[in-house]
């Protein structure tokens, strides 16, 4: 049981520390300083994955095998993350004094953001769907895989998306200018543009 612990553990970090829309969001909302916008939006993205391992692993992967289903995801999905470049994209800039005009106004909205935008991620449902084919369905059904294997998911995410935020904090210093604020905001909006084109086609 303990090698397939850490077997979940390593799938669990791998997918979530590598780059994707959800920890571009996080290393954004890092730069904005702080503790709370980032913790929460870390803790609403990570939350989301769980429940959506744990639907994934009572049959939701059935339902998004229906072609309709998942075309429907992946366009409510891209329209959501379109909406989030562009505000990242357009973020206001502060003057002088080092401060940065926060992406999303305080923590509950940040923690939303990352809830909201993790459930309509379709890569993330599929991640969470190839999971359980791999770890919980070959256990003929037991409950404690599935559990483990929520469990670990959510504490992988939030170990992915911390690392980026936790990024963006070490980077805030380099980033107060307002010229680098517009570059690295622009940047940010346009790869996950790029995320929704790749989604969509």
């Amino acid at each position: 049981m303990n090698g397939d612990l850490v077997a979940m553990a390593v799938f669990a970090l791998v997918g979530a520390i590598t780059p994707g829309p959800v920890n571009l969001l996080a290393l954004r909302y890092g730069l904005d300083g702080g503790l709370a916008r980032p913790l929460g939006y870390v803790a609403g993205a990570s939350e989301s994955y769980g429940v959506q391992v744990w639907l994934a692993g009572v049959g939701a992967g059935l339902l998004l095998g229906h072609p309709a289903v998942a075309q429907l995801i992946q366009w409510v999905g891209a329209a959501y993350l379109a909406y989030l470049a562009w505000r990242v994209a357009t973020a206001p800039v502060h003057g002088g004094d080092g401060a940065v005009t926060p992406v999303a106004p305080g923590a509950w909205r940040a923690l939303l953001d990352g809830g909201i935008f993790q459930v309509l991620n379709p890569k993330a449902w599929f991640v969470a769907i190839s999971g359980v084919a791999l770890f919980v369905s070959v256990d003929g059904g037991d409950k404690s895989a599935l559990t483990n294997f929520c469990v670990i998911s959510m504490l992988g995410c939030a170990a992915g998306g911390a690392a980026w935020a936790v990024a963006g904090g070490m980077l805030k210093a380099w980033y107060a200018p307002p010229r680098r604020q517009r570059l690295v905001n622009r940047v940010l909006g346009g790869a996950l543009g790029v995320t929704v084109i790749a989604m969509l086609f």
